[in-house]
């Protein structure tokens, strides 16, 4: 009897084990909560993967193709990873593209926007969520309105009017609106920052008020210096977009020799194509073409690995990724 009865134990601890084993298994596999399993781990990671993949390909091969010589160019089996750098290709870009020219009136163009953008769009931003006037509901609508109209259809009209005092062939048509809010995509940063602004407490104004701080002293001294992941995610976006905007500077500056790098690289492309059309398909045409879009994102890329931890912080904080 003792015998049955001590198989009888073994047998129920071989089986509490053999339970536990299988409980552990599951919170290791599913979790205690949904997001914490390794199978959802793993899920997320292997998307996050593919999702960098997609993003880094292009650029790992422009960098691969525009380091390669004409052997590495004919050699079939050199696809990634080429035999030898050459660094031709980006001084041939750099001249086909007058990159210093070029590049200087893209970071004029880029930064004087930015900042004009940033003032002009910080101040209706401010008035749309904390101050009260009249017919402010209907003036929103109709920011919301410009928000949604394709520029194409308003080019014309800007076109004739620059023309005719003066502008024309010149980069005036672009950073001149942003002093007032207008610009590239101006009504989205009105609406981000209007955005940031409605989220701080009004105990901030009163007690302005109390000071005998007015509407304008309040912003400047208070809200403005506050509003710091604000202001780098419009930086951002309005630096981004208008250094890659290649439609306003190729309506307004059609007829200018000194352009920015987005037309720059648009007419390299064009050469290569005539030189092609002339002579023959060139090897050399891609690996050039690569070289100049390099040329052309690194500055953006330096930008943005400089204020990423700002800019990340400053979506969370305007309420974009709600």
């Amino acid at each position: 009897m003792e015998r049955v009865l001590h198989i009888f134990r073994k047998r129920q601890l071989a089986n509490g084990s053999f339970r536990n084993r299988l409980v552990v298994t599951k919170y290791f596999l599913i979790g205690k909560e949904a997001d914490k399993g390794f199978l959802f781990r793993l899920f997320l990671y292997l998307i996050l993967i593919d999702t960098a993949f997609i993003y880094l390909k292009p650029i790992l091969y422009m960098v691969i193709t525009m380091l390669k010589d004409a052997d590495n160019m004919l050699d079939s089996s050199v696809i990634w990873v080429p035999r030898s750098i050459y660094t031709g290709h980006l001084e041939s870009a750099f001249e086909m593209l007058k990159f210093k020219t070029a590049f200087f009136y893209s970071l004029t163009i880029s930064l004087s926007v930015s900042i004009l953008q940033i003032l002009s769009c910080s101040i209706a931003g401010y008035a749309f969520a904390r101050l009260e006037f009249p017919l402010k509901k209907l003036l929103f609508i109709a920011l919301i309105f410009t928000f949604i109209l394709p520029p194409q259809l308003t080019i014309l009209p800007s076109i004739l009017m620059f023309k005719e005092i003066g502008w024309a062939n010149t980069y005036l048509p672009m950073i001149v609106p942003a002093i007032f809010g207008h610009g590239l995509k101006g009504a989205l940063f009105v609406i981000i920052f209007r955005q940031f602004f409605s989220t701080l407490p009004k105990e901030l104004e009163e007690a302005a008020r109390i000071d005998g701080a007015n509407a304008f002293r309040f912003f400047f001294k208070v809200m403005l210096p506050i509003s710091k992941s604000a202001i780098i995610v419009v930086f951002l976006f309005s630096f981004v977009w208008n250094w890659n905007d290649f439609y306003l500077p190729s309506m307004y500056m059609s007829g200018s020799k000194e352009v920015p790098l987005s037309i720059s690289l648009a007419k390299l492309a064009a050469s290569l194509t005539a030189d092609e059309a002339q002579g023959g398909i060139s090897i050399f045409s891609e690996p050039i073409k690569m070289a100049a879009s390099f040329l052309i994102i690194v500055p953006v890329l330096i930008v943005y690995g400089i204020a990423q931890r700002w800019f990340v912080e400053g979506i969370e904080r305007t309420g974009l990724v709600e």
